[in-house]
């Protein structure tokens, strides 16, 4: 299947076999983890809570479907918060935003909300750490992402940004033994480490964050993945072209030596030539995807003969998210109402960075 580096010709035996049958290689766990899950729900929460408008400062999760479905529901998608009219509710993504943006809100006499990924906060609340310690950060991410410009506004004096092994010869730090590498939390693990080594070459003292950056779910998907790409003649990753987390999966695939494989957002997206001569499928999504839309893909799958459905479980995942606190004890409408009625916010003389 790809890995053979010669294929004999067949005999006629094997000329008049029947064709293997077609089968899908479904992976587990896949689709939303508990990051996604708690910001949509902090969407449909708000909405049912408050009403129509709730704005969103940028897409909630990365992905198509998710956030067609939440408009219709009544939730405007803005890239920034002075878009927003004075007197609403404004929600911050699972990906992150910095302390300017809290202020800019504020400024804007805008109730918010904040949806935050808790992983991700975990990452902004060490670069602060570490901000204060006075280390170098440096911060292993995809420049422009809004997960590290969200995390780089939390201590923009000390970081800078390493997109990749390529970036590492062009980094330069103050003092090489008060050096701390962080990451973006939907890379690919092996790609993440290859920086990280070609790091700790320059920097031998460089110090690792307490914990892994990287979010278990991400992780989980890409172990997933790399056990379909080893049966698998093509695998399919559902997801959208700006999810991060989903673009890895598709690399990581190629990667562990598969054929073939694509990302979609929809089962029209795929290309029926795809299955020419391909008994095994496999099939996953990324971690802001919903299930429904890997089921279309099954479906789709079936009508063309791959009816025949195996699981490959590599990992079980229970963690949940409590919603965020401005749901649970806050009128955040009637406050919305006092800011506006209340007028322009005053700036304060010193103000620093708004804490979370």
């Amino acid at each position: 299947m790809g890995r053979m580096t010669a294929t004999p010709a067949p005999t006629p035996e094997a000329a008049s076999a029947p064709s293997r049958p077609k089968r899908v290689l479904l992976a587990a766990p896949r689709g939303y983890c508990a990051g996604v899950d708690r910001a949509v729900i902090a969407v449909e929460k708000a909405l049912e809570q408050y009403g129509a408008p709730i704005y969103v400062r940028h897409e909630i999760v990365h992905n198509k479907y998710v956030v067609q479905t939440l408009e219709r529901k009544g939730a405007i998608f803005v890239d920034q918060a002075t878009e927003v009219p004075p007197g609403n509710i404004v929600m911050f993504s699972a990906h992150g935003v910095a302390p300017a943006v809290h202020e800019e809100a504020r400024q804007g006499r805008l109730a918010t909300i904040d949806a935050t990924c808790p992983l991700v906060t975990k990452v902004h609340k060490e670069a602060v750490r570490f901000a204060k310690e006075d280390f170098d950060i440096l911060l292993i991410g995809h420049e422009g992402h809004e997960e590290v410009v969200g995390t780089s506004g939390e201590a923009p004096d000390h970081i800078q940004l390493v997109d990749g092994p390529e970036d590492v010869a062009n980094i330069e730090v103050r003092d090489p033994s008060r050096v701390v590498w962080l990451s973006q939390t939907t890379l690919s693990v092996d790609e993440t480490m290859e920086t990280v080594d070609a790091l700790k070459e320059k920097f031998p003292q460089l110090i690792s964050p307490p914990s892994d950056d990287i979010c278990y779910a991400t992780q989980n998907r890409q172990t997933a993945i790399k056990e379909l790409a080893g049966q698998a003649e093509l695998v399919i990753v559902v997801g959208s072209k700006n999810s991060s987390n989903s673009i890895r999966m598709v690399e990581v695939a190629k990667q562990a030596g598969v054929p073939a494989a694509y990302l979609v957002d929809f089962a029209s997206e795929i290309d029926e030539a795809w299955l020419e001569g391909v008994s095994s499928v496999g099939l996953s999504s990324g971690a802001s995807v919903p299930d429904v839309l890997v089921q279309e893909v099954l479906e789709w799958l079936s009508e063309r003969g791959y009816a025949d459905v195996e699981i490959v479980k590599t990992a079980d995942e229970s963690l949940t998210f409590s919603l965020p606190k401005e749901l649970r004890d806050k009128d955040l409408r009637a406050q919305a109402e006092r800011l506006l009625a209340e007028g322009p916010a005053a700036r304060p003389e010193s103000a620093g960075p708004v804490t979370k």
